[in-house]
C-alpha cells in the first residue's frame, strides 16, 4: 500500500511538474525541479501521519501494558493477603493444638504419676504379705550385713572418646561385700534391696565413693567424670532423698565432674516426684544419663529440658537402626528425613552426647565409628575393675554416715 502511495505521489509530483513547463515560462530544468519538490513534500507528509499514527499505538500498548501490570500487583497483593490471613490462621490453630497437647500432656503424666503410686503401694502390699524364699533371704541377710559394715565397692569401667580412646569418664558398678571377699553381685541382690526398701542406703553409699573418687582424680589433674547409678526408688525416696540433696549441696562444686545415671524406661515413666527430685539436682549444676536405651525416636527437648545430657545405647542396636534408612529417628526441629551418619550431629544440638555401649570387639568399633559416634563404652576398651585398695580405705564412707545409713535398715 505504501508503495503504491508513493507512486500516486510521483504522478502527483510529474503533474505538478508538467503544469509549471507548460503554464508559465519556466524551463525544463525547473519543472522537473518543481515536481521533485512535491512529490518529496507528500512523501514527507504520509511519513509525517504515519509516524503520528505508530506513536499513537505504542502509547496505547504503553497503557494497556501499565494497566496489565497495575493488575498484576493488585492480584499480587491480594494472594499476599490471602497469604497472611491464612498463615495467621494455621499458626492461631497450631497454637491451639500445642496448648491443648500441653495440657494432655500434663493430665496424662499426672495420671501415669496416680497409677505409679497405685502400683508402688499394690507392689509394697504384696512384699509385705509375700513368703520371702530362704535363697532369697539369705541373700537379704548379706545386703544388711554389708551395709551395715559399710562393705559397698565400687568398680570402675573405662568410656573412651573415639576415635582417640582416650579416657573421658568412668561408670562406677555397686558392689557388695560379704566377710569372706566374695562378691555379691547386682543381679543378686537388686530384686531383694529393692523389696526391702533398701536401694536408698545402698546409692548413698554409691554416692559417697563417687564423689571421694572424683576428688581424687581432680587432685591428680585428672579431669574425669564418673557416671554414678542412681535408681529411681532412690529419687522417690521421701527419707533418703533429702540426705543425698543435701549431700550433693555440699559437693555441687563436682556438678560438672558427676553424672547420675538412670534407665531409659523408668525415665519414660518418671513420676513427679522423681520428676521434681532430678530438677533440684539439675538446678545444682548436676547433669542425667539414660541407658539401655532401645530405640533412637527419643524426644530430644524433652531430654534436654530434664537436663538429660548422654544417652547410652547398645552398639549393635545402635548399629542396627542407624544403617537401617526407615530405622527409628530422635524427635527434633529438624523437618526432614535425618540420615544415619547425621544422627549424632542431631543430638549434639540439644547438648545430647550418645554413647555406645557394650562394644566388645574391634569390628564394631570400626562401624561406629563410620556414624561418628563420639563416645564408646565395653569389654573392648576396659572391663570393670576394683578401685585399687589403698583408694578403697581413702574412699571409704566415715562411720559416723556407716552408722546414720544402716539405722534407716
Amino acid at each position: 500500500m505504501t508503495f503504491v502511495l508513493f507512486l500516486l505521489y510521483a504522478a502527483i509530483g510529474g503533474g505538478v511538474g508538467y503544469g509549471v513547463f507548460t503554464l508559465t515560462d519556466v524551463g525544463m530544468p525547473l519543472s522537473i525541479a518543481a515536481g521533485g519538490i512535491a512529490t518529496a513534500l507528500l512523501g514527507q507528509i504520509h511519513i509525517l501521519i504515519k509516524s503520528d499514527r505508530s506513536t499513537k499505538e505504542i502509547d496505547e500498548r504503553i497503557d494497556r501494558v501499565e494497566r496489565t501490570v497495575r493488575d498484576s500487583v493488585e492480584r499480587v497483593d491480594v494472594v499476599e493477603a490471602r497469604t497472611e490471613a491464612v498463615e495467621a490462621t494455621i499458626k492461631h490453630e497450631l497454637t491451639e493444638r500445642r496448648d491443648a497437647l500441653v495440657t494432655e500432656m500434663k493430665q496424662l503424666e499426672s495420671l501415669i504419676d496416680r497409677l505409679s503410686k497405685s502400683f508402688e503401694n499394690k507392689l509394697a502390699e504384696t512384699s509385705e504379705n509375700a513368703i520371702v524364699a530362704p535363697e532369697e533371704d539369705a541373700i537379704l541377710r548379706d545386703v544388711r550385713d554389708a551395709l551395715k559394715d559399710g562393705r559397698v565397692d565400687l568398680h570402675l569401667q573405662p568410656i573412651v572418646s573415639l576415635p582417640q580412646r582416650r579416657v573421658s569418664f568412668y561408670e562406677g558398678f555397686t558392689r557388695l561385700r560379704r566377710p569372706n571377699g566374695s562378691l555379691v553381685l547386682p543381679a543378686e541382690f537388686l530384686d531383694a534391696a529393692r523389696r526391702a526398701k533398701l536401694m536408698g542406703i545402698i546409692d548413698n553409699f554409691t554416692l559417697f565413693r563417687c564423689v571421694q573418687i572424683v576428688r581424687r582424680l581432680a587432685e591428680r589433674d585428672r579431669r574425669v567424670g564418673v557416671f554414678c547409678n542412681i535408681s529411681a526408688s532412690s529419687l522417690e525416696d521421701s527419707t533418703f532423698f533429702p540426705l543425698f540433696l543435701e549431700f550433693m549441696t555440699e559437693n555441687r562444686d563436682l556438678s560438672g565432674a558427676v553424672i547420675f545415671e538412670i534407665t531409659a524406661d523408668r525415665f519414660e515413666t518418671r513420676s513427679r516426684t522423681m520428676r521434681d527430685n532430678m530438677d533440684k539436682l539439675t538446678a545444682l549444676g548436676f547433669r542425667f544419663s539414660i541407658d539401655h536405651a532401645d530405640s533412637l525416636a527419643l524426644d530430644l527437648p524433652r531430654l534436654q529440658s530434664a537436663g538429660i545430657r548422654f544417652v547410652k545405647m547398645n552398639g549393635t542396636l545402635l548399629m542396627d537402626q542407624l544403617r537401617d534408612p526407615a530405622g527409628p529417628r530422635p524427635v527434633s526441629s529438624i523437618n526432614r528425613r535425618v540420615d544415619g551418619e547425621e544422627v549424632s550431629a542431631v543430638f549434639s544440638r540439644y547438648g545430647v552426647t550418645v554413647v555406645a555401649e557394650k562394644i566388645e570387639d574391634e569390628a564394631s568399633v570400626i562401624e561406629i565409628l563410620e556414624y561418628d559416634i563420639p563416645y564408646g563404652q565395653g569389654h573392648v576398651f576396659g572391663a570393670p575393675r576394683p578401685i585399687k585398695s589403698s583408694l578403697m580405705e581413702e574412699t571409704a564412707p566415715p562411720q559416723e554416715l556407716v552408722q546414720r545409713l544402716s539405722n534407716f535398715g
